[in-house]
């Protein structure tokens, strides 16, 4: 799973991914449970458009209270159709793109947690898979949250280096490029989990992020997925 993570910088958005966003948008340089955070959907007119939503389907404003605080921040694939959380808008099509210049993962090889970077090898921003709902505010406002949808990697080169020896690995959902477009249009469940697939680890890296790096993690080009 995915609980921080590098939202794309605003002058990227357009550059990278043909979209722009209302220029008094903000967001921090690092997202966490909450935060806002800039995400990419197709509009009423079939094209893309930038909004902010905040990172956690059901955000703790949402949350009655007295009702005991669950993460929704990431959506495993195989139940996101069966949970409440997520079903409704997963029937809806409610995808969106969630830009990013990179994650954080925990990995644990030196015996003890180290907070990782993980990234494309090329240095380019990217977008993963998410889920998106819109919630109905006081006057008539609208406000948004979103999901970032996970697959398990336990066969990955890469992604099966992280978290705890003996936890499942998981890893968010990269897309290319050429199957954004797709993928926001897509309204079909099954169709929708065509695209739920890992991302080729020769065209990813990782390294240590709090501390200077002692080598960079970069697969082999041999080497398969599966």
């Amino acid at each position: 799973m995915c609980v921080n993570y590098t939202p794309t910088r605003k002058e990227l958005l357009a550059e990278k991914f043909s979209v722009s966003i209302d220029p008094a948008a903000e967001w921090k340089s690092e997202c966490w449970q909450d935060y806002p955070a800039p995400i990419i959907r197709h509009g009423d007119n079939g094209k893309r458009e930038a909004l902010l939503a905040a990172y956690s389907m059901i955000p703790k404003s949402k949350i009655p209270p007295g009702v005991k605080r669950f993460s929704t921040m990431n959506a495993r694939a195989e139940t996101i159709g069966q949970l409440r959380s997520y079903s409704k808008q997963w029937r809806e099509g409610n995808l969106c793109l969630v830009p990013m210049q990179n994650f954080y993962e925990p990995n644990y090889e030196s015996g003890h947690a180290e907070r990782w970077r993980i990234g494309m090898k090329d240095g380019s921003d990217f977008a993963v898979a998410g889920l998106y709902k819109r919630w109905e505010e006081p006057e008539g406002r609208e406000s948004y949250s979103f999901t970032q949808i996970t697959i398990n990697s336990d066969e990955h080169p890469l992604m099966r280096r992280f978290h705890k020896p003996g936890d499942e690995k998981r890893s968010l959902v990269i897309l290319t490029a050429d199957a954004y477009d797709d993928w926001l249009g897509c309204k079909d469940t099954e169709r929708a989990r065509s695209f739920l697939t890992l991302y080729p680890a020769e065209l990813m890296v990782a390294s240590a992020a709090l501390i200077a790096p002692k080598k960079k993690i970069e697969l082999p080009k041999n080497i398969s997925l599966f």
